[in-house]
């Protein structure tokens, strides 16, 4: 999916990628990060949503809920994470990393609210009436008063199988009067997923009517005497979706893909985010005329297409991929050509690491020819020492 912008604007992630794999220090099924171009990525995000005055907080889940990148961007000036679900949270607090929304879409299991409270976390997404009570007892044993963010849901909204949740427009004013008698959370603001869409036929992001949703319950908890201050709007983040964002009264987005130029955007355009994130393997072997390399990083939305095979970059050459059926595991990535055994394979296409086995191989230095391997995870941002 992103493999010929990989090879017009970061052919040197590509040819550190070969290097690296054919002196043996990366293993097949990993995912190389240029660290050096995800923080430039970052900087100018974060630039334009301090320009329109929208926060952002960082989604690391995509990246294999990697604490050092998340350590980086807070030496950068984002505010802190917002984490997909609970296990998220753990690696986060585990490395002292500040959160500022947890439960987007995953509520918190009740054995954690009581911890999860005490770290201090910004902002607690919730969609039921129970969960709210939980936060709100918790919230009482520290003394706190603890913000929420209500995701609302609207009869045409678009909700990914997976994903059900949400408070209906409809209920909202009776959702509002049970959440006005406890006295430990206080209503702050909406959030709904997804705001922004990219669109195919006209090339760029835009708004969804989730989007229309937000505004429409700020308005009904505004006419319920309650104060606003997050309209929080997230997907597809990056600087141009920010721009489209400050036509809106919004208050914080949720980079993700935005951070390593892979949104689906940055496959058909030249974003000011650039793309910094390949996926690596090797030839294990031929059969009936088709090769087939390692696997283990497949995502069933990846829209994988083509690979660079070879020893480095000058002499790969480009092949198709034939990825694994949706039903099958991943052991291998099919080719539909024999190729040399043990050579490099290089893709670039949408990824999701927490849901993978694949490893995590973070580098500096590319930008100035001096490659460093910062650190190995596996995709649950846990170091691996080898």
């Amino acid at each position: 999916m992103f493999l010929k912008k990989m090879i017009e604007r970061n052919n040197k992630l590509i040819e550190t990628s070969f290097q690296l794999h054919q002196a043996g220090k990366i293993l097949p099924d990993s995912y190389v990060i240029d660290m050096d171009v995800l923080l430039e990525n970052a900087k100018a995000i974060l630039e334009e949503g301090n320009k329109n005055h929208i926060d952002q907080y960082f989604m690391l889940k995509q990246l294999g809920r990697n604490p050092i990148i998340a350590q980086e961007l807070i030496k950068l000036g984002y505010k802190g994470a917002v984490v997909v679900d609970f296990k998220e949270a753990l690696v986060m607090m585990q490395h002292h990393i500040p959160i500022c929304n947890v439960g987007h879409l995953v509520q918190m299991p009740k054995q954690m609210v009581q911890e999860l409270v005490d770290y201090g976390c910004e902002y607690f997404t919730v969609f039921s009436l129970d969960k709210i009570n939980e936060i709100n007892e918790a919230a009482k044993n520290s003394n706190r008063i603890q913000k929420l963010l209500l995701k609302v849901v609207g009869k045409d909204d678009m909700i990914y199988s997976g994903q059900t949740a949400g408070f209906r427009l409809e209920e909202l004013k009776d959702v509002v009067e049970q959440i006005k008698k406890l006295e430990n959370v206080r209503i702050e603001g909406v959030t709904s997923f997804p705001c922004f869409l990219y669109d195919e036929n006209e090339e760029k992001i835009k708004s969804t009517n989730n989007l229309n949703t937000l505004l429409s319950a700020k308005e009904i908890l505004k006419n319920e005497g309650i104060e606003v201050k997050n309209v929080n709007a997230p997907s597809a983040t990056s600087v141009f979706t920010i721009k489209e964002m400050g036509k809106y009264p919004v208050n914080s987005a949720e980079p993700g893909h935005g951070l390593t130029g892979t949104t689906p955007m940055h496959a058909k355009k030249n974003c000011v985010e650039c793309p910094c994130v390949v996926y690596l393997s090797e030839l294990s072997h031929n059969f009936d005329g088709h090769a087939y390399c390692y696997g283990g990083g497949h995502y069933r939305r990846s829209h994988v297409a083509n690979a660079l095979v070879g020893k480095n970059l000058n002499d790969a050459k480009m092949v198709s991929i034939i990825p694994p059926t949706d039903e099958s595991i991943d052991y291998y990535f099919e080719i539909p050509e024999t190729c040399e055994i043990s050579d490099t394979v290089i893709m670039a296409f949408r990824f999701q690491i927490f849901v993978t086995r694949s490893q995590v191989v973070l580098v500096k230095g590319i930008s100035t020819n001096t490659p460093q391997i910062m650190g190995i995870y596996n995709s649950l941002g846990d170091e691996i020492t080898r």
